[in-house]
Order: structure tokens, then sequence, then C-alpha cells
């Protein structure tokens, strides 16, 4: 079985997260895509953690490995007239580019939209920037920090004693590559199906993190109607609740709950059927009154008992809970390793190592791990080759830096 965008060629020019992560999903389900680096540099993740021994080293990053896997590595110096013409060259076979420099440096290299639509009217491009091609922030410079400042995650995060807090990082640049890929996905397909040819996506980091919908977007749409700012709330105004919802300590971790609206069953799990006719309890207001003891009792209970312990006596009570897992045993978790989830890759520098594999299942077009992540320029000679470049042209080309 072949996968769903096996017969799709992407020359993928994006660095850092959000552009390869967005790549990464279309060739992890098939598509050839074509990376290409500056010589002797290479995309900036290689630069970033984390290393095996906390050593760097351009081919050892798990931060890379990650974000490229099934893909193919060329160097080339797109500077340069001859490093031009080979893009351009590429471009007649390609479906798709995608490249997240700063706006204006396609073109200043001759190589944005229309001299690339010129080569190939049915062309889909995708620029990743900060704030999108056009508009008063366009050429600014951010962080993930400003990021989620300037789009108004932070403003609810954390609690208000303290200043905004910001999410996991690299959390912004995963779900910006992730709805990028969604935008080049529908322009393509758009081009597949209904003959409208090619398309150029003008994709803003800021404009895809404000459409995500982890709690922005109930404030923004709330915001409408009553106009009033959704604010971080304060330590004493947390929703409370019998029996308590949250992540509670056990005797080797702890188990998340919720517990709202659930008390005969957490009663049940407790063995204590008694505390639904003791009047200190019988209510959700005397619940509410004296959630404190109900939570010494839960947790009584729960430091007698490892994560594994509490999950098993709460599921045939129908109490809603789970470990909170470690990465060592996320890795181990006999229910994600029954559907296959995990993947093992041989790198020729970092080894065997474990990582995610794909996102969903698709029976017909499966995801596949065809290749590791490339090294550096792995694959220019190959790439070049299939272009009708010989040996003796890439020798010339290695030695004037043009590859």
């Amino acid at each position: 079985m072949e996968p769903a965008l096996s017969d799709t060629k992407v020359l993928d020019l994006t660095h850092h997260i959000a552009g390869p992560y967005a790549t990464k999903l279309l060739a992890d389900f098939g598509a050839d895509v074509i990376k290409i680096e500056k010589p002797g540099e290479g995309d900036s993740a290689r630069r970033l953690g984390p290393f095996p021994d906390d050593i760097p080293h351009p081919e050892r990053s798990g931060l890379f490995l990650h974000l490229n896997t099934n893909k193919r590595s060329i160097a080339l110096n797109l500077k340069s007239d001859t490093g031009q013409r080979i893009f351009q060259e590429l471009v007649k076979g390609a479906d798709i580019v995608v490249e997240s420099f700063r706006p204006g440096v396609m073109a200043s290299f001759g190589l944005d939209y229309p001299a690339l639509e010129r080569i190939k009217p049915e062309l889909v491009m995708a620029s990743i920037s900060n704030f999108g091609q056009t508009g008063p922030y366009r050429d600014f410079k951010v962080s993930d920090l400003v990021l989620e400042g300037v789009g108004g995650k932070q403003f609810g995060g954390g609690v208000a004693e303290r200043e905004p807090l910001k999410s996991a990082q690299f959390m912004p640049q995963l779900v910006a590559g992730l709805y990028a890929s969604i935008g080049i996905l529908a322009a393509f397909f758009a081009r597949q199906w209904q003959g409208m040819g090619g398309q150029y996506l003008d994709l803003s980091l800021m404009e895809l993190l404000v459409s995500f919908g982890d709690g922005r977007l109930t404030h923004q749409v709330g915001y409408q109607f009553t106009k009033t700012e959704e604010t971080r709330e304060p330590m004493e105004g947390r929703i409370v609740s019998s029996p308590p919802t949250g992540a509670l300590p056990c005797a080797d971790g702890y188990v998340e709950w919720f517990g709202m609206g659930r008390w005969r069953q957490v009663s049940q799990m407790l063995g204590r059927p008694d505390l639904l006719t003791d009047p200190r309890y019988a209510t959700e207001e005397a619940r509410l009154e004296n959630h404190e003891e109900i939570a010494g009792m839960l947790l009584s209970w729960m430091m007698q008992r490892t994560k594994k312990q509490c999950w098993e006596e709460a599921v045939p009570a129908d109490v809603i809970c789970a470990p909170c897992n470690t990465v060592e045993e996320l890795l181990g978790d006999p229910h994600i390793n029954s559907r296959g989830f995990w993947t093992e890759v041989e790198h020729p520098v970092l080894g065997k190592t474990t990582i995610p594999g794909r996102p969903f299942i698709l029976p017909e077009s499966p995801w596949q791990l065809r290749r590791p992540p490339p090294l550096l320029g792995q694959h220019t000679a190959e790439v070049l080759g299939e272009l009708g470049y010989t040996r003796e042209d890439l020798v010339k080309m290695s030695e004037t830096g043009v590859i």
C-alpha cells in the first residue's frame, strides 16, 4: 500500500521548528520532501538540544531528529546564481514549496511566488513568517515568549498574583506547524480536485496561534458579547470540588482525578458506602463545606497505593482518573504500545532511538518510516543527479561554495 502523499514532491526551505514540523507531517505520509539547507550550517534546529550526554553536535540533535524524519537533505547556496538556477530546476518537478525566511528574502533571491509561478503555474507555495508578508509588524523579530504575549495567550495564563505564564517550550511553534500543514494540504487538494491551479499561502505565526482553540478562541468570542476580559484567577478563586479534581499524590507519584459530580462512585471506590448517608456529605453543599475532610480521606487511601493500584481500583468503580505518567512510563505503556504508536529509528550518528510514530491510523495509505532524518547535505549528489548533474559538476560546485 502506498502512503497518502506518495506522488507529491515538496521543496522545504524552512528552518527552526514551525516550518519543519509542517513539512515533517507531509513527509511522514509519503511526500518526497527535499530539505534545502545552507552549506556548512544547515537548519538552526541542528544546534538545539536535547543532545546525548549534553554534547552539542549538528547531527545529534533530538529536536532535529523529531522534526525531519523521512526527508532528504541537500546543501544549496541560494545566494549564488548557480544555486538559484538549480532551485528553479527543482521547482519544475515539485508540487509544493514551503519557506520560512523573513519577508522579502525569497524576492531578493529572485525566487518569490511570481517568479516561481512563471516556471510552474500549478505550484502551491507557502511562506511561514512571524507576522505574515504584510502589515505593520511584518519585519519584527519574535520568540515563543513574544508570540504568546502579542497573541493574547499569556494574558490568561497563571494566577492573578503572579506574572502571566507561557505554554510549554516550543508549543506555539508546533501548533503553528500543524495548522500550516493543514493550509498547505487544503491548497494542494484544491488544485488536485477542483482544478484551481497553484496558490500562494501567506501564513502568519501570530494568526495561526490566535486561531488555535486553546482557550483564546472562547475568550475572544465571549468578549464580543460581554466586552469583559477573562483574566487570571486569584489563588483563592480556583475551583473547589468534592471529591477533589486535579493531580494528587500517591505512594509512587501522582494521579489525575476528575471528581465533579461523582461522589457515589468515589464512595464505592473507597469502600465507604456509609459516606452516602452521612449528613456531613449527603448533599453537594455539605460536601463543599467539608471538602478538606473528603480530600484527606482520598489522600489517605491513595498514599497506601501506587498509581497503578489507584487506577485499577478506580476504573471498576467508574471513577474518572489516570496516572500521571513519566516519559519512561509512557514509553512502556501497554495500551499505546498495543496500537503501535512508538517506532524505532536508526540514525547513522545517534544510533537507535524511539520516537513518536504515526499521529493517526490511516489503514489504506498508512504512515511509514522510510528514512531517518538526514545528515546535512546527505542527498545532494542523489537529488542533483536526478536533474542530470555529473560528479564533475558536483565537485566544481562544492569548490565554489554552491553546495
